[in-house]
C-alpha cells in the first residue's frame, strides 16, 4: 500500500464496499461472549492500513459494547498490518480524524501491532471482537509468475492459475486458524474480502486491461524492462464461495471456527456513480488510477531493478497512473466489484464437548 495519506485519500471503493459489514460487526459486538470483569475487551482490527476505513466500524462497534459493558470499562483496539505499513499515518489518524471512535470515550484504548496476519498477532484466547476487511485477498507470496497478465484472475496459464489456487487454500486455512488461536470462546470475527461471484467474475475487469495495457506500452516505450515486467505480479485473489466454504465442509467447522453468517454481494461503485451525477470522464479515470496506485502499485514497482522508492519507482508510479487514467477516462464503464462478507464464531468449551 502507498503510505503518507495516500491510501486514505484514495481508497473510497473499499470504504464503500465495506459499509455492509458494518451491520455485521454491530450484530457480533451485540452478540459475542465477554470476558469477565476486570479483563479487557480486545477487538482486533487485522489489515488496518492507515486507519481512516477501520474509523467507522471500530466506532460502531464500540457504541454497541458500551451497551452491555458501561461507560467505564476499558476497550483496546488493536490495529494491525505488514511490518512496512504507514503506522505514522495511522497514527495521526487516530489522532486527527473527525470520525476517530476515541474521541469521547476515555475508556476506549488504541495500539498497533506490526506482524501479518499469517502468523499469531496477539496472545492466546485474548480477542473478544475480530474485524478485517479488503485484507485477506493478499497472499502470503507470490506462488508463480503470471506469464500473461499482472492479475491470476484473467490469466489463461493453466500452471499459473493452479499455483495461485492452491496458494490461496492455504493462506486461507492460515489466516483461519491463527485467528482461531487468538479469539476467546464464544468470540466473533467479521471479515470483508474480495470475491468471485456466482457467475464466475472477479470484476474490476477494465481497470485490469488498463493496467496492463499500460504496462505494455511502457515496455514498448523503454521505461522498463521486459524482464521487470514479467516478474510484476498482483499477488490477490478472489475467492468463490467454495472456496470460502472449504475448510468448514467436515462437521461445519474448523479450527474451534463456525461460519455464522455467509453472503455474496456487489459492491457499489461509488466512482461510477459521480461520474454519472458529473459527466467527468477525466476525474472518472483519475480517480480509478489512483485507486490502483495507492493500493497495488507500490507492489508492482518493488519488482523494479534499484532500491524500492528511489527516483526511477516514484516516475514508474507516475507514468502508470497517468496511463491508467488516460485509458478508463477514455471509455469510463461501471466496474463489477464482487465481495465476501462472513461472521465467523469461536466455539465455546461446552460447545466442544458436545461436539465430541
Amino acid at each position: 500500500m502507498e503510505g503518507k495519506g495516500a491510501y486514505n485519500r484514495s481508497s473510497s471503493v473499499q470504504a464503500v464496499g465495506s459499509l455492509p459489514a458494518v451491520a455485521l460487526i454491530e450484530r457480533a459486538a451485540r452478540a459475542m461472549a465477554l470476558p469477565p470483569s476486570p479483563e479487557l475487551v480486545v477487538i482486533a482490527d487485522y489489515g488496518s492500513s492507515e486507519g481512516h476505513n477501520s474509523l467507522v466500524p471500530m466506532a460502531t462497534a464500540i457504541r454497541a459494547l458500551r451497551e452491555r459493558v458501561g461507560k467505564e470499562r476499558a476497550i483496546f483496539v488493536f490495529h494491525t498490518d505488514l511490518p512496512g505499513n504507514d503506522f505514522t499515518g495511522l497514527f495521526q489518524t487516530l489522532a486527527n480524524d473527525p470520525d476517530n471512535y476515541l474521541r469521547n470515550d476515555p475508556a476506549a484504548f488504541a495500539a498497533a501491532v506490526g506482524r501479518s496476519y499469517f502468523q499469531q498477532i496477539l496472545p492466546a484466547s485474548s480477542v473478544t471482537l475480530g474485524w478485517s476487511a479488503w485484507a485477506v485477498q493478499w497472499l502470503s507470496l507470490v506462488p508463480s509468475a503470471i506469464p500473461d497478465q499482472v492479475q491470476i484472475a484473467y490469466s489463461h496459464d493453466a500452471v499459473a492459475r493452479s499455483a495461485f489456487a492452491e496458494q490461496a487454500s492455504e493462506d486461507w486455512r492460515t489466516f483461519l486458524a491463527m485467528r482461531s488461536c487468538e479469539l476467546r470462546p464464544g468470540a466473533r470475527l467479521v471479515v470483508l474480502t474480495m470475491a468471485i461471484d456466482n457467475n464466475g467474475d472477479f470484476g474490476y475487469r477494465p481497470v485490469v486491461d488498463a493496467l496492463y495495457d499500460t504496462l505494455t506500452g511502457m515496455v514498448d516505450r523503454g521505461l522498463i524492462r521486459k524482464e521487470e515486467f514479467r516478474r510484476m505480479v498482483i499477488p490477490t485473489v478472489g475467492r468463490t464461495r467454495a472456496q470460502f466454504m472449504e475448510p468448514f465442509t467436515k462437521g461445519g467447522c474448523f479450527e474451534d471456527l463456525s461460519i455464522e453468517d455467509f453472503e455474496l454481494f456487489h459492491g457499489e461503485d461509488r466512482i461510477w456513480t459521480q461520474f454519472e451525477a458529473s459527466g467527468d470522464a477525466d476525474a472518472f479515470g483519475a480517480q480509478w488510477a489512483a485507486f490502483c496506485r495507492a493500493s497495488v502499485f507500490p507492489t508492482l514497482a518493488t519488482r523494479l531493478d534499484g532500491a524500492p522508492g528511489d527516483a526511477r519507482s516514484a516516475k514508474f508510479m507516475g507514468e502508470l497512473e497517468t496511463g491508467v487514467a488516460t485509458r478508463l477516462a477514455a471509455v469510463p464503464v461501471r466496474m463489477t466489484i464482487p465481495l465476501a462478507q462472513m461472521m465467523l464464531v469461536k466455539a465455546t468449551s461446552s460447545a466442544r464437548k458436545s461436539a465430541r
